[in-house]
């Protein structure tokens, strides 16, 4: 007789003169999990001691849905003015009714149904992932081992893997992973062990031959296939090794080799104890065969709950059988549709479908065993949640996030190196056309249009340096705020922090060339100034950029309301209208221009110190500006407001980027 372990355990073999050996068994057929030697073939029962049970009851989930009347445009600005209260009325969708079921450790369970059935609708609803706009009815009831849920109590043990695979397209998978571990796993783990769980993890879902490739952005760098992203998905939720996994359409997009490989991947996760719940669109015979549950959705109601022969059995004896040679599946899927060509008669079969089941012995089955699945020995009976909102501390978010960054920043040499020929082209091309000026009349007026063109060509070339920052990394922001991977100011400071070394390092070299170059005031120290208004005025556009960019939804809408936006700002610079005549009631607006005091404050060191009869007056019957204070005195600018320029400056840069972090936390606030 030959009894089979799990791998790695020795195998006993027991002749018949009770005489025993160990040996190890070749398992690369099983999995892992069999061993067949003789004529006797036994696998060890699992252990049930950790299984979670999963059930839910009398879930109703209404939507709201707006009015047809009323939602014109003439409409809605009637709104504006009346209030809130005279909004359009909004009537209610029963998406899901009176849903119960439940899921046991070791199993798979499968929610299948045509579109608009009900299965994400659910699968967020179990998730407490429900969008905003649904309610779910007070009387539902969702419990893990008989006691009832928190949103805080399922997030601690249970994974949601969503059906689009967001990632950080420049990163490997093997540094993706090491993320997540920063971030999800316990802070008294030591970073070794973190390391060490990783490479568990991506041996567990065979990525070992991928770990080191890039994961790829669809149009513009070639990265993991499609298989190997869901398993990588799977692979960033396993780290924590939790429990309950609730996956959402994970085959969705997948050919069938891939999709079954993927599937693969979960009924390994299932024969370790974990209780998988998932929702598919039509699966393939090879796929259905997996299932060790299923649970049928038809119009928001549940038209059947079982195992896959129970479902066979049902549907026979309600005269819809699956025809042979047929994958079931399918006949399920098509005899449960609504067709759009005999809506009525269609959902009127739906509803004696699920009447029906209703009144079948599998239906009082199911009821019976969800009231029974109270906590079983060995399970507490009251399931601690984690008390902290995140499992990383604030300053690991820091660092995970600014490492994160500044590698995918790194990834991507090309941007670099053309904002560093940029820089270089711009700041030559100024250099070469107002080539060592004069101080004569034109070198005056020559002077100021240079320094003005510096501050455009920093602006611009910033501002759409990072517009697309926060709208390209939009999605997956939302999506890792909503699973409490970090705080919204993490994120806000780690990204920003990152990006700051290049944007003090390009101002300087722009001032290096171009300021020699047109024949600026000699001197270190008026230079030294220079750089630092530079750089100031550099990151007062960064900031603007990033607010720009929070505000936006994606990055064209960003470009398109980028330049539009700059243009006022441009406006009271000092350059095209003087200081002095800007008109009483947008004098608080030009104080928000950044123009306004680089422009000043780089005028003031340019002149504050050029004395009368250094300015050489060449030509006769011309007005011929003295010394530098006249100069400044023509544009209405001030030699003692220098500070204050500098110090509106800072304020800019402050300013600006705390309404982005704004946009942005109240749009992470709304997904939630």
């Amino acid at each position: 007789m030959t009894i089979g372990f799990e791998e790695n355990e020795p195998l006993l073999n027991v002749d018949t003169q009770n005489k025993t050996s160990f040996s190890y068994p070749d398992l690369s057929e099983s999995n892992g999990r069999k061993a067949s030697y003789g004529a006797v073939k036994i696998t060890v029962p699992r252990d049930t001691s950790r299984d979670i049970i999963y059930t839910w009851e009398g879930i109703d989930v209404f939507g709201e849905v707006a009015s047809q009347k009323g939602n014109g445009v003439f409409s809605r600005i009637r709104q504006c003015f009346r209030g809130k209260s005279h909004t359009p009325m909004r009537t209610r969708k029963h998406l899901l009714k009176n849903v119960s079921g439940f899921a046991r450790g070791g199993e798979l369970l499968a929610i299948l149904g045509s579109s608009g059935a009900g299965k994400t609708t659910l699968l967020n609803t179990l998730a407490f992932r429900s969008p905003s706009g649904i309610h779910i009815s007070s009387n539902a009831v969702r419990a893990l081992n008989g006691v009832p849920l928190t949103a805080p109590d399922l997030r601690a043990r249970c994974a949601y893997v969503q059906q689009d695979d967001l990632f950080i397209g420049s990163l490997t998978a093997r540094e993706h992973l090491i993320f997540q571990a920063l971030l999800r796993m316990d802070k008294n783990i030591p970073y070794k062990q973190k390391l060490m769980r990783v490479d568990e993890v991506i041996t567990e879902l065979s990525l070992v031959n991928c770990q080191n490739t890039v994961i790829g952005i669809p149009g513009r760098i070639k990265g993991l296939s499609g298989g190997e992203k869901k398993r990588l998905s799977f692979a960033s939720e396993a780290l924590m090794d939790p429990p309950l996994l609730l996956c959402d359409e994970p085959t969705s997009g997948l050919d069938s080799f891939i999709a079954h490989t993927v599937m693969q991947v979960l009924k390994n996760l299932v024969e370790k104890g974990k209780t998988v719940i998932l929702t598919i669109h039509q699966p393939s015979s090879e796929l259905y065969s997996m299932f060790d549950k299923l649970l049928l959705m038809a119009d928001g109601r549940v038209a059947f709950f079982g195992t896959p022969s129970q479902a066979t059995q049902f549907f026979t004896s309600i005269g819809r059988p699956c025809p042979p040679n047929y994958n079931p599946a399918d006949h399920f899927i098509q005899v449960l549709a609504i067709c759009t060509c005999n809506e009525a008669e269609s959902r009127e079969a739906i509803n004696k479908i699920c009447d029906a089941f209703e009144r079948d012995d599998i239906a009082a089955e199911v009821k019976t065993t969800i009231k029974d699945l109270t906590c079983s020995d060995g399970l507490p009976a009251v399931m601690n949640s984690d008390s902290e909102r995140y499992r990383a501390p604030w300053i690991i978010q820091i660092r995970a996030i600014l490492w994160r960054s500044w590698i995918s920043m790194m990834k991507e040499p090309l941007l670099i190196k053309v904002r560093f020929i940029q820089t270089l082209m711009v700041a030559f091309l100024v250099g070469l056309i107002f080539f060592q000026q004069k101080l004569d009349q034109n070198g005056v007026m020559n002077i100021n249009g240079a320094i003005f063109l510096f501050l455009t060509s920093m602006t611009f070339q910033n501002v759409f340096a990072v517009i697309h920052v926060f709208c390209a990394e939009l999605p997956v922001f939302l999506r890792e705020t909503r699973s409490h991977l970090y705080r919204t100011d993490t994120f806000f400071l780690g990204k920003t922090l990152s990006e700051l070394p290049l944007f003090i390092i390009f101002p300087i070299i722009f001032t290096s060339i171009a300021y020699p170059m047109v024949g600026l005031l000699a001197g270190f120290d008026h230079y030294a100034l220079a750089v630092l208004i530079m750089a100031l005025v550099s990151n007062v556009a960064i900031s603007f950029g990033y607010l720009i960019s929070s505000l936006s939804s994606s990055t064209s809408m960003a470009l398109s309301i980028g330049p539009p936006v700059i243009i006022p700002f441009l406006l009271f610079g000092g350059f095209f209208l003087n200081s002095a005549s800007v008109p009483f009631y947008f004098e608080w607006f030009s104080y928000l221009s950044w123009f306004r005091y680089g422009n000043e404050a780089l005028l003031i060191n340019q002149w504050a110190s050029v004395q009368t009869g250094e300015i050489a007056c060449t030509r006769a019957n011309i007005t011929c500006p003295a010394s530098g204070a006249i100069v400044l005195e023509t544009l209405n600018f001030k030699a003692e407001d220098f500070l204050f320029d500098i110090i509106g400056l800072c304020f800019l840069i402050v300013f600006f980027r705390v309404m982005a972090f704004i946009s942005l936390y109240l749009k992470a606030r709304s997904r939630e």
